[in-house]
This record gives structure tokens, sequence and C-alpha cells, in this order.
């Protein structure tokens, strides 16, 4: 029921009962007292309208209750009957609905068998509610309603109810059968279009209930009427604002809708509507011409846009996968048409991108390529066309060929049927494949001579544990017969007959297992040692090979392991040598301690004076003895610290060290002792220093050392200059002097342990430094040129690598000494 209809039949029915009761005041005016010729004409227009408004209602494909207004009380569940107004084939057509019950009174029966029933879709109220409530609302307080019933059997009713005046108005609209057409339409517009034609108000109503947006505008494009789903849809509570507001989906729909009012065409459009409060969703949008405007439709194919986009990215993403395959590929549509290649495709054929932008037949490419003499020569052209185009009703499965072209290429070509339709053909270029497989022949027979060359016995077994390949060297080594070893024998035949030499059946079944196993876990390189019963020793390796074969290379290492005996035997004796060493070393430093601990302390009580005075000579005497005991002393010290370094229990010191400081206090150090040499020693010092993490003790030693080896070999009135610097991570100490300078043949050992160049010393002050730097983690460099000098440096981190530095200063344990 439309807006449209509720005025005409409300004004009907008034005017029917207003026509009713002045034609019953009449009648009793002119049977009482005789009414006059006035009248009576009166009286005939009167009924003339009341048959023409009972043609109205005879009309109405429905029912009307009309409740006058009376005294009795009004009860929710107590209906009272109502005046029964409508044709009667619309009451049968109700009545079969019904409680079959024949004493109760006609509109009683209608209102008593529906208003149990479910009322859905309240028009403007937004909640559920029954037929009874309803029209107990509409009597008590006069609310309007119009509600959907649906029942049993197909049943579709209508019930609009309002007010007139006092009286409350029902009408009841059997909708079924035109439910049912609508149902039929199943969403096509064509059939909806064909009802709008036979019955545009019924399709409305239908709109009117229906789950997506549907609304209506004026020839004006002015919103006349929408159903709740476009007021949900614009956020709206009721259609009376949505009216005032003209509040219209979007833009984009007011300009469609005018399109189709201006030009009477249907238009279907898809586009990104925000809707419900702020959610943009994908709508399709339909817009029809109606008598008087237009009406549109949104859908909401969100889903399937979404879905279509999906199809378009793996589309496109199988696309650009085939793009970047290295065959050809062509699809062919069920028109023969070329409908997609890939780059490769164009490339192999040298075809122009213009020719197939235009999407060639199959057999138009077939043409070209044969214009230009890519095509394998056919004394038959048109039957090896035919056969060719002939794939596409093939329908047993793949076809495969090989085309051989003019220009020396071999092309392998696959026919496949394409799931959508049409015609896959693939393109792959096998020149370089099928000169690889002859070079590959050529090499198999190359490796064959090859590994009878070799000294090595060499034997393949492929995965299924047969021979494949051997040489002369693997037959003669386990004196094996030539005729075992033909047409390809499996590994246990094979090595039954190495048995007799080598007996351990575990390891040749190890062996196998790298063989015949296809897990990664076994396919891996092993090597092993086999002694064999004639007393050679062979060493075997396994090798998993690229094309699944394994190779197993065995060697006599006999004489080998002879030597690396003689050698082993050699290097023990060498270490225990070096040992005996050491040990002698440390021995000798301990005993030579104590009588120079003794020599020492006598010649400072000498030189004390007290216990009487020395003459000058004694005194020289006791001054030589003190310096000889010291210079021993400091040799011992060195001699343990060499000692300890080669032992590997020398340990440092570590803690924060001015280098600065270090080498002021060894400049001096060194100018006293050079006083009677007549040799400068002068500090160059560059930029800022600072502190590094070092052994301070060790320190002082490698700088000291290196004035005093540098004071050695220049001549008085030479001149000694110790320079440092520092970068980021390392600090670089040089002395450098311009003595006689070192031979370049005795350069390489001047770090040795006790060698010394002027035979005036043990040799271990340069050996010392070149310890201590590399212990700190650093490196000693030299460059001299015999008769203009010498130049030592010493790299040094600026904090020593602490896999060398085992303690620190105050925290660590002491490290292991020698009394």
């Amino acid at each position: 029921m439309t807006g449209d209809q509720v005025p005409f039949l409300l004004s009907a029915g008034l005017g029917a009962l207003a026509i009713a009761s002045v034609l019953w005041a009449v009648r009793v005016s002119d049977g009482a007292r005789g009414a006059t010729k006035r009248y009576h004409a009166r009286a005939r227009d009167l009924e003339e309208k009341l048959a023409r408004a009972d043609s109205v209602f005879g009309a109405h494909p429905g029912v009307i209750l009309v409740w006058e207004d009376g005294e009795e009380e009004i009860e929710a569940d107590n209906i009272s009957a109502p005046q029964l107004y409508g044709s009667p084939m619309a009451l049968a057509g109700l009545l079969k609905y019904t409680d079959d019950a024949i004493s109760m009174d006609p509109s009683i029966r209608i209102i008593e068998g529906l208003a149990d029933l479910e009322a859905r879709d309240a028009v403007g109220s937004g909640r559920d509610t029954s037929l009874r409530l309803a029209l107990y609302d509409l009597r008590k307080n006069g609310t309007p309603f119009s509600l959907t019933i649906i029942g049993r059997a197909g049943l579709f009713l209508e019930a609009d109810g309002r007010t007139a005046g006092a009286r409350a108005v029902v009408w009841l609209t059997d909708s079924s059968t035109r439910h049912r057409e609508i149902s039929l339409a199943n969403g096509k517009i064509e059939e909806a279009n064909q009802l709008i034609a036979r019955d545009p108000t019924a399709f409305l109503d239908m709109l009117g209930k229906s789950p997506f947006p549907a609304w209506r505008v004026s020839g004006v494009g002015k919103l006349q009427w929408a159903n709740p789903a476009y007021l949900k849809a614009v956020g709206a509570s009721d259609l009376k604002s949505v009216l005032e507001r003209q509040v219209m989906l979007d833009a984009d729909t007011v300009e469609q809708l005018k399109k189709t009012i201006t030009t009477g065409e249907e238009l279907d459009e898809t586009r990104t509507v925000v809707i419900d409060g702020g959610e943009s969703r994908s709508m399709r949008i339909l817009s029809f011409p109606l008598s008087g405007g237009a009406s549109g439709m949104a859908f909401d194919v969100t889903e399937q846009e979404d879905a279509r986009k999906t199809l378009d990215l793996h589309v496109q993403a199988h696309a650009e996968t085939l793009n970047h395959v290295a065959d050809a590929v062509a699809i062919f549509g069920k028109d023969r048409r070329l409908i997609f290649h890939n780059n490769a495709f164009a490339e192999m054929w040298g075809l122009e991108e213009g020719l197939l932008l235009e999407n060639p037949t199959h057999g138009q490419l077939l043409d070209r390529l044969r214009e230009r003499r890519k095509l394998p020569a056919r004394t038959d052209y048109a039957a090896w066309r035919a056969d060719e185009l002939s794939h596409y009703l093939d329908i047993s499965g793949i076809a495969a060929d090989t085309w051989a072209l003019p220009d020396n290429r071999t092309i392998s070509v696959t026919r496949q049927r394409h799931p959508l339709g049409g015609l896959l053909v693939l393109f792959k270029d096998i020149t370089g494949e099928l000169d690889l497989k002859t070079r590959y022949n050529a090499l198999i027979e190359t490796q064959s001579a090859t590994l009878d060359t070799l000294h090595e016995a060499c034997v393949v077994f492929g995965g299924d544990g047969r021979l494949r390949l051997s040489n002369k060297s693997f037959q003669n080594l386990w004196h094996l017969e030539d005729d075992l070893l033909k047409d390809q024998p499996d590994f246990d035949s094979v090595i039954d007959a190495c048995i007799p030499l080598f007996h351990n059946r575990e390891i040749w079944t190890t062996i196998k297992g790298h063989v015949t196993d296809i897990s990664p876990s076994a396919r891996q390189r092993t090597s092993g040692e086999m002694p064999r019963s004639d007393g050679t020793t062979l060493t075997y390796l396994t090798h998993p090979l690229p094309d699944g074969n394994t190779l197993i290379a065995f060697a006599d290492v006999t004489a080998t392991r002879k030597v690396e005996t003689a050698l082993k035997e050699r290097a023990e004796a060498f270490e225990t040598a070096d040992r005996l060493k050491t040990e002698f070393v440390q021995n000798v430093s301990y005993q030579l301690r104590s009588p120079l601990t003794t020599i020492l302390g006598y010649a400072e009580f000498l030189e004390s004076q007290r216990h009487g005075e020395l003459s000058e000579r004694q005194l020289d005497y006791v001054n030589s003895i003190l310096s000889a005991s010291n210079h021993l002393s400091e040799l011992i010290e060195n001699i343990l610290d060499l000692a300890l370094i080669e032992a590997g229990r020398m340990d440092l010191d570590l803690s924060d060290v001015d280098l600065t400081d270090i080498i002021e206090d060894s400049v001096d150090l060194a100018v006293s002792t050079a006083t009677d040499t007549e040799v400068s020693v002068k500090a160059d010092i560059r930029g800022e220093l600072g502190t590094i993490r070092a052994d301070d003790k060790r320190i002082r030693q490698v700088v000291f050392n290196l004035l005093s080896n540098a004071l050695r070999f220049t001549e008085p009135g030479g001149e000694i200059v110790i320079s440092a610097d520092r970068t980021s991570d390392m600090a670089r100490i040089t002395v450098r002097d311009n003595g006689r300078g070192i031979d370049e043949e005795r350069q390489a050992e001047s770090f040795d342990s006790f060698t010394s160049g002027d035979n005036r010393g043990a040799g271990l002050g340069l050996a010392l430094v070149r310890h201590f730097v590399e212990l700190h983690g650093g490196r000693v460099g030299m460059r001299s040129v015999s008769g203009e000098g010498t130049e030592v440096v010493c790299w040094l981190p600026v904090t020593a690598a602490r896999k060398l530095a085992s303690r620190e200063a105050g925290t660590s344990e002491v490290g292991a000494s020698v009394n």
C-alpha cells in the first residue's frame, strides 16, 4: 500500500459513510412526512453516488474495516466488530486464511484469524509488533500503522491503519500474487522493468520491504519516497526528515537520476559510497525512468568488487609471472584470437607490439611467421596449418612436438586446452639443450677416457646402486675381472669381489647407504681409511654428484702413512727437546739467581764502607762488580720472561698507561746511560697521546729495549729520535737512529731470541720487544739501510686484546712466575 493509495481510499470510505447516513435520514423523513420532489431528486443523486462508492469499494483488491466512535471501552484482547466493506471476492480470499467459524462475524473472523500472525517491517516504527496491538494503538491513541503479515500457504498480506475523524479505518490487501511475481524476478532488472510497466505502484510497495535502498524522485529530481533501507543508508530516523532535507546517497547519484530523467535510459553504475554513519562501501546504483520521474536502487557489491579486484590482482600477478618466464607463452581465446602473450613470445618470434595488440587470430600469426620464414619448411603448408588449428577441437590432453626452424633453432611446442576455453601454447627454445645433450654425451666419453688415465681408483654408482663408470686403476687396485664390470653390475656384486682384500662389511654397508639413500643427511661427502689384508692402506672418498650419482675414489696411502709416522715421531722429539730447553733455561736461571743475590749483597756491603774505607781502585772494583751483577740480573730476568712467553704462561697486568710519561722516563734513563757515548737522544711526541689499556711494566721494557738497541748501534756523535702518535684505535711508537744499520740479510733474524747483531749482548732485547707487543695484540716492523741507520716501529692497540690479557690490575689472579 503506497502513500498515494491511502488518501484516495480514505476519502472514498468516508464519502460512502456520509452518503449512507444522509440517505438514511432522507428515507425516514420521506416515509414519515412525505418528501417533496426536491428531496426525491436529492435521494436519486445520493443513490447514484452510493452506487459509485460501492463500485469503488468493489474494485479495491481487499477489504476495509471501519470502527465508528462508540461508548464501549476499548480493550487489546477484546476487539469489537467493525463495519466491513469490499468486494465479495476479496472477502472470500481473506476468509480462507481464517478459522472456519460460521457463527462468528466475518470481520471478527478476519481479525482473529490474522491477529496472531507475526507482523514484520512496520514502516516508520523500526520494531516488530502484531496486528492486535496495532489495532489497539490505532483505536485507543490514533497511532497509524503499516504492516506486512506473512503466513503459511504463501500468504503475503498488507495492513494499513489510519484515523478518519472519530473513525478508525483499516485496509487489508492480499498481495500474495504480486509478491510471488516479484520473487520470481530474482533480482533481474529486465523482469523488474516489466513489472513496473504493468503495475508501478505494486513495485514500489515491494521496494518498501526490500533489504536494499530504493527511492523515487519527481521529474525535476526531487526525492518523493524512500524505503527503510534507504533511511538506514543515509543515517536518518524517519522518512519525513529525509524528504524535507532532500537527503541523497551522494552527488553522483543525483546526476545519474537527472540523466535518466532527461534521456529516458536505464543506467547502471558502480562506485564507492559512504553510507550508514561513514562506512565506505562499493554500491551498484541502478536508475530507471518511471511515469513522472525516476526510481533508483542501490545494491551493496563490496564483496563482489573486492573479489573482482582480488581476481584482477591474481590475473595481473599471473601475467607478471609469465612475463618473467624464459619460455614463450601465448593464450588464444574461444574465437582463436590472441588474448595474452608474454615478453618472451614477442622476443622469440620478433613480432611487432602493434600487431600483437590487435589480437590477431592463431591462423593470422602462423601466416605472418611463414611470410618471415620462421616456421618449419612444409611442402603442404595448408594441410599443416589446418592440422595445427585442429588442436582447438582436440580434448585428449596435451600435444607436443618439435619444430626445426630455418634459422637453425629447434623449438619445442606444447599445446594445452585452456580452462576458460581456447588454447594455451608454450614455445621453448631447446637448441641449447640439444647442444648440451650432445656435449654431455661427448663429455661422458671424455670422462671415461680421463678416469682411465688417473692414478687414483675411481668408480661411479647410480642412485639405484648400479655401476655407471670405473677406471682401470679401480679394476687393478681390487684385482677385478673384466667381465664383472660389464653391463652395469649392482653394488653388492662388485663389493663381494672386494671382500677378500677388505672384509669389513660394516664400512661397505655405510658406503652403500651414501650411494642409494636419497635423503640429504645421507648424500654427504664422507671419507675413511681401509687397512687391507695385503698390508696396504687405502683412503676412500664418497662424493655425491649433481646428477644423483655418487663418486667413490680410492687412493693407496701406504707410503704416505709411513712418512707421516716418521714425521710425527720427529715432531714429538722436537717438542720434547723444546720442553727440555725451556726447563733447562728456567732451572739454570733459578740456580744463577741465588749466587748472584749473594754477590750483589756483598758488593753493596763493601760499597757502603761500613767496616772501613776503600781505596779508589778498590771502590772501582766494587762498582764494576755491582754493574756486572745488575747486568747479569737483568739478563736473567729477560731470560725468565722469554721462557714464560715461549711456554705460553706470560700474563699481562693491564692498567691505564700514559705513553707520554713512559717515553719521557725512558729517554731520561737512556740519556743517563748514553752520557759517555756522546749520543743525542730526543723525543718527538705528536699530538695528545693520552692513555692506553696496557701493561705498564712491559711497555717500559719495550721502549727501553728499543733505545738500548739503538744506542748499541749508534756511533759517538750520532742521534736517536723516539717519536709517538695516535689514531682512534692504535698508538705508534717509532725509534730511529743514524747508526751503522743492519745488513738486509740479518734484518729478518733481528727479532729472534739469542741473536745479537754485534756480539755484545745476549740478543734478547728485540726478541722481548716483539713478544711483548704481540702479547698486546700489536705488531713490530723494521726498516734499516746499512750505513744510514735503523728505524723500528711498534703499533699498539689502544685496548689490549682480552684473549691476550688474562688479568686486570688489582682485580685478577697473579700469573705464574719463576723464582
